[in-house]
């Protein structure tokens, strides 16, 4: 494949399971990715977290391969420096952040990437303002309410700067003004994304592309399944269509 076009992440024939005995979670996966921003939906339990945590080496395939800017992933240390260029938001902000204050949580990734604390410093400063966050700084992360966390999460690996994110249900349990919020923020930023949620408006303003995940498999879904509509019935979470 051309150097130019090639994607800049590529699955091939990812299979998982659980345990040896359980039934793949997924089975034969392919996916590509390149500039674009993609929503993956599936039922609970499909394998959508497993293969974000896949994507970055957290879980090692039982066959398959991992392609990142056209090298195989094989080691620890491929993921390592692949990781710097992912960022993975976890469904829970809880789980990310872990220093006394805000930004100390921020500027963790500017450290361990060679920065210098001053350094560090300013980029986590700058990343703060930009996500609207200003004044956060010495702010006790345990004590922010949950949008709040859910932002300053966003700002921990936003602050490394990576050329893709992998968003896992940005959305649970935000208000309608955080989530709209974050909407604006996601729609501002360059990079590529990978968007897991149930929140189909969401998906619907902040991606381009669907897959659905369901029984080991991806499936693309037509664009006109993306949509954003203010009435509930029982085809909302699902992908579908309305006659005339």
């Amino acid at each position: 494949m051309d150097m130019f076009t090639q994607p800049f992440m590529q699955l091939c024939n990812i299979s998982y399971r659980y345990a040896l005995t359980s039934a793949p979670v997924l089975q034969h996966l392919d996916l590509e990715v390149s500039d674009e921003r993609i929503g993956l939906i599936g039922p609970n339990g499909s394998g959508k977290t497993t293969l974000f945590q896949i994507m970055v080496g957290l879980l090692s395939p039982e066959s398959g391969q991992i392609f990142f800017e056209g090298q195989e992933m094989r080691r620890e240390k491929d993921f390592r420096l692949l990781r710097r260029q992912v960022g993975f938001l976890f469904q829970s902000a809880d789980d990310q952040l872990f220093s006394p204050t805000v930004l100390e949580d921020v500027a963790f990734g500017p450290l361990n990437l060679g920065c210098s604390p001053e350094e560090a410093q300013g980029i986590a400063t700058q990343t703060l303002k930009e996500l609207g966050l200003d004044g956060f700084e010495e702010r006790i992360t345990h004590r922010l309410s949950g949008g709040e966390k859910k932002l300053v999460a966003l700002a921990t690996i936003l602050a490394m700067k990576p050329r893709l994110l992998l968003l896992d249900e940005p959305t649970n349990n935000l208000d309608p003004a955080t989530r709209d919020r974050l909407t604006d923020i996601l729609l501002g930023l360059p990079q590529a994304q990978i968007i897991i949620s149930h929140d189909w408006d969401f998906l619907a303003r902040t991606t381009s592309h669907l897959y659905t995940l369901e029984h080991g498999h991806l499936h693309r879904c037509d664009h006109n399944h993306i949509h954003s509509h203010q009435h509930i019935h029982r085809y909302g979470e699902y992908p579908h269509q309305h006659s005339d």
